[in-house]
């Protein structure tokens, strides 16, 4: 009996090890790529230096359907969510047309507190969405996705695999546009990068924050139909969270609208080509804006 009792105990503090157990510890999180290895750093230095509370990012968790279902287990608490992704890919719904970028936000918003009990705070600054990214060097005449199509029958296509298999990827965005392009090629989307800068490809579905772009002399097009929805990052937060812990809202809204698109870049290129540290890149930032003391 005595031996079974220290066996169901064991039992227990392994489960409660493997959970987000401590209740007054804000645990941040995020997705699997540079800008989501900077964002919960920027989220905890803030917290940090602006509350007593303690935080802990977790970072590189995993795409959006992990993340989901660890704030729905409470695993994790926060991460910074973008309102395309939230809409198209949680909610499953899409963006109609003429709807503008705040009113997708506020769609999201709402639909995310009444299915998962999760708030959106106040976003960033920034937008990070897809662009078409060719190298200037091939001196192309073109300024949107629209412009491109004549250039396409002669032109390769790389993108990460994931690309190819999306709803409003690949072949749903050749079919809006109208283009024929002659060959496709998966990649890594870190090596996509080094793929069209070095000509192995033609184009590629680049991030628009991505820093690569204006480093590796890259073009950046318009999606002048609205293929993609908008998608402005957010960080966003359990409600039992936000409950508990009760001066992290206004603390983390402080934030909105403090990272450009351009600021953001230009940190996804220090980590990407300089090879900070995402930690330290954060803690520069927000040192740089007086976001936080030095």
């Amino acid at each position: 009996m005595k031996k079974l009792m220290i066996m169901l105990l064991m039992t227990f503090l392994f489960i409660s090890g493997c959970s987000n157990g401590d209740d007054e510890k804000i645990v941040i999180s995020g997705k699997m790529w540079t800008e989501q290895y900077i964002l919960p750093h920027i989220l905890a230095e803030y917290i940090k230096a602006h509350t007593d509370y303690e935080v802990e990012v977790q970072d590189g968790l995993g795409e959006v359907s992990i993340l989901t279902p660890a704030m729905e287990k409470g695993d994790i608490d926060m991460y910074v969510e973008y309102t395309g992704t939230g809409l198209e890919a949680v909610l499953k719904e899409k963006a109609e047309p003429g709807e503008s970028a705040d009113e997708i936000f506020e769609r999201v918003k709402e639909g995310y507190k009444e299915e998962y009990d999760i708030v959106w705070l106040e976003p960033l600054g920034f937008e990070n969405t897809y662009t078409l990214s060719f190298s200037k060097d091939k001196d192309l005449k073109a300024e949107t996705f629209s412009d491109l199509v004549p250039y396409s029958q002669n032109m390769t296509f790389g993108a990460p695999h994931q690309f190819y298999e999306r709803e409003d990827g690949y072949d749903a965005m050749v079919e809006a546009y109208g283009f024929k392009f002659e060959n496709s090629e998966s990649f890594d989307p870190n090596i996509m990068y080094e793929a069209v800068k070095d000509g192995n490809v033609d184009v590629i579905p680049a991030f628009t924050t991505d820093g690569r772009i204006a480093r590796y002399n890259l073009t950046a097009l318009k999606d002048d139909k609205g293929f993609f929805p908008p998608y402005y990052a957010a960080p966003i937060v359990r409600q039992e969270v936000l409950d508990q812990f009760p001066e992290l809202k206004d603390v983390v809204n402080e934030l909105a609208g403090n990272i450009s698109e351009e600021e953001m870049s230009e940190m996804n290129a220090k980590v990407d080509i300089d090879k900070q540290e995402p930690k330290e890149v954060a803690r520069e930032f927000l040192e740089s804006k007086g976001l936080i003391d030095k």
